[in-house]
């Protein structure tokens, strides 16, 4: 058990931290959740004593071992895989490491002979004749097979090193297990096996995730931090979503009460104050009045930007027809004969491991880069509007937000731009700051502010929901579910591309998969894994 008391933290003038009281019982999975800044990693290092806390108390049984998923992918290059898996349990490793170095001594004498039978039971209990066993199967779960698994930690690109890392944090069943983003870099049947994992682990996890699918999957209890305060909740997080927006209805209903209530008792007080039979009444509402609590509600911190794409014009039946589309880069075929016809209600998904493949694409039918060969056909009634992956390029300026914006807007007025940028949470001296310092989750939503302005009727998504937080990603999500037009995108949230596409598409080696169904419904189909087990030989794991 965690026993967090009258815990305070202030950097400065800014408190993150002001008595939060908390228990962390066995047998939970707790997300923490909050905006930007709100100190949900900072949470997780006071946890683990990397930071220090200001004031209050927090209490772990000396006995109980905690294990946190290390941000640092290149602490390891000198170690194994295996090994680096191992290190996760400290104690075993020591021993482990210990048993070794005894045994390769030349000079062996009976005293190392009693200290290596004392090793050898220690080394048994702490279950060391089955690590090597479980942390390949951990490293098998998260998608590393024996080739990898042999390796060098220096030898691992870094999304293989993110897998290592959080095998690591799980391995030796750990009494308290901290994961800051765990889903990071992991396809879909890594983060499935995670999810069983979680729902199975019998002990203390507490998770940041800003993945809404994994939240709802692997949480029992919900901890938000708002306001200083961090305040649990039972149930996973669309839970927490709507009890959360309930509260806010009710603390606005009730603000609305005490408003007509304070508008009563003044009329009254007005009418009577002077009235000599009615002066005791009218002094009796004035004090009811001072009691009336008429502050401006505020259930929460956070804010959701204003999503909505609206198009000038309705899309006709012609929409996109791409033929024999074949594009390379440094003689890596990324597109071969590629052929694609989109019809007028499409919001498809593209997903699938060959990233590059997919961003050539967006980019060719955008008109971006040209293709080696092969043509592409829009509708005449047709417009799009296309957010890259990469958004660099269109921030190279010291203009202000209001004034990069004004460049796309048909409407030059500084109010109505200043009003747009409000909706998307650039309002006041935010809305005056220069582009090129702006953070990627601010680009972001200048990109989306963008293609609202567009008018178009064909949107084009390149991974749209990096750098965002969980409110931006769901007026997003919203955003496209209620838009009327065609959707081409990609994204890495399982719950965004299930909640928005109703036809999903894959590139593969040998060609595509294409299917008219929601994204859950594909991934439980046979046929898909069929294709896709024949496609990858050895593996059909899938990443979006």
């Amino acid at each position: 058990m965690i026993t967090v008391t009258d815990l305070r933290l202030s950097y400065g003038e800014r408190t993150l931290f002001r008595d939060v009281n908390l228990k962390f019982t066995p047998g939970n999975c707790y997300g923490i959740i909050g905006a930007n800044g709100a100190g949900k990693s900072t949470f997780l290092k006071i946890l683990s004593k990397e930071i220090e806390y200001d004031k209050g108390d927090i209490s772990i049984s000396a006995k109980e071992r905690m294990a946190v998923l290390k941000q640092d992918h290149f602490a390891f290059e000198e170690f194994s895989v295996i090994e680096t898996v191992i290190m996760g349990f400290p104690k075993l490793y020591e021993v482990q490491k210990a048993r070794e170095t005894i045994y390769a001594k030349e000079d062996f004498t009976e005293e190392d002979g009693m200290k290596a039978a004392e090793l050898e039971g220690e080394f048994s209990d702490l279950g060391g004749w089955e690590a090597e066993a479980q942390a390949s199967q951990l490293l098998s779960g998260l998608g590393l097979d024996e080739a990898d698994q042999e390796k060098m930690m220096r030898d691992l690109d870094e999304s293989k090193k993110v897998r290592v890392l959080l095998a690591q944090a799980l391995f030796g069943n750990p009494d308290i297990l901290l994961l800051d983003e765990p889903t990071n870099g992991l396809d879909l049947e890594s983060i499935s096996w995670l999810e069983d994992f979680l729902i199975d682990f019998p002990n203390i996890v507490i998770v940041v995730s800003h993945d809404r699918h994994f939240l709802n999957a692997v949480c029992t209890h919900v901890c938000d931090i708002d306001f200083g305060k961090i305040t649990l909740y039972s149930g996973n997080y669309d839970f927490w979503y709507q009890m959360s927006q309930m509260l806010q209805r009710q603390a606005k209903d009730q603000q609305k009460r005490n408003e007509d209530k304070a508008k009563e008792l003044k009329e009254f007080i007005q009418r009577f104050a002077s009235n000599a039979a009615k002066s005791r009444q009218a002094t009796s509402r004035k004090k009811v009045l001072e009691k009336l609590n008429l502050e401006n509600v505020v259930v929460t911190s956070r804010k959701f930007p204003y999503v909505a794409f609206k198009p000038n014009r309705d899309i006709g039946n012609n929409v996109l027809r791409v033929e024999s589309l074949n594009y390379s880069v440094e003689d890596e075929r990324l597109l071969d004969n590629f052929t694609l016809m989109v019809n007028k209600n499409d919001k498809i998904a593209f997903v699938g491991q060959e990233h590059q493949s997919k961003s050539a694409l967006f980019d060719i039918i955008s008109e971006t880069i040209k293709p080696d060969s092969g043509d592409v056909y829009w509708g005449q009634t047709t417009s799009f509007a296309y957010f890259p992956k990469e958004n660099s390029a269109f921030f190279n300026s010291d203009m202000s937000i209001t004034e990069w914006l004004k460049q796309y807007s048909p409407d030059q007025d500084d109010t109505y731009v200043r009003g747009f940028l409000g909706r998307m949470l650039f309002s006041g001296d935010e809305a005056l700051k220069p582009v090129n310092v702006l953070s990627g989750g601010e680009k972001v939503r200048c990109m989306l502010a963008k293609m609202m302005l567009s008018g178009a009727n064909v949107l084009i998504f390149d991974e749209p929901t990096n750098h965002l937080d969980l409110e931006a990603i769901t007026a997003l999500n919203d955003g496209l579910v209620d838009f009327p037009g065609v959707i081409l995108f990609n994204s890495h949230d399982h719950e965004f591309v299930n909640s928005v596409a109703n036809r999903i598409i894959e590139i593969i080696p040998s060609g595509m998969i294409d299917r008219m169904m929601p994204f859950d419904d594909y991934l439980k189909d046979d046929s898909v894994k069929a294709i896709r087990s024949e496609a990858y030989h050895e593996t059909s794991r899938l990443k979006i």
